[in-house]
């Protein structure tokens, strides 16, 4: 059941982050979640790649909607268990070529608490 659930939340994720529906994508999160990115680091080198709290997950994914309009995740793997999910995606932006991503979510009484990204 935690496990469908676990899924569940991921399905959502990539809803709202594909259609950049901001606000959806940031109720998914606990206050306190904390978001890791390579993308992050290269832009803002002062945070060293980790932002803390749903004000700064809304800030860094509002400015990444705004600057790449066409950016959009197609999903290829979903791995779930009972406290994360492993997801495999191709990054979209128009006129980029694709880049292939893993991201884990961690996941605590049905808030994302960390996510992590990894490029490959």
């Amino acid at each position: 059941m935690v496990i469908e659930k676990n899924l569940s939340i991921a399905h959502a994720w990539f809803e709202a982050f594909n259609s950049h529906n901001l606000e959806k994508l940031i109720s998914l999160y606990d206050e306190d979640a904390q978001h890791f990115s390579p993308k992050l680091k290269i832009r803002h080198p002062e945070t060293n790649g980790l932002v803390t709290g749903k004000d700064a997950l809304r800030n860094w994914w509002e400015d990444a909607f705004e600057r790449l309009p066409s950016l959009h995740y197609k999903v290829t793997s979903l791995t779930a268990n009972s406290d994360r999910v492993f997801m495999e995606y191709l990054r979209i932006v128009d006129q980029e070529e694709n880049m292939l991503v893993a991201e884990v979510l961690e996941i605590k009484e049905g808030l994302i608490v960390a996510s992590r990204v990894y490029h490959g």
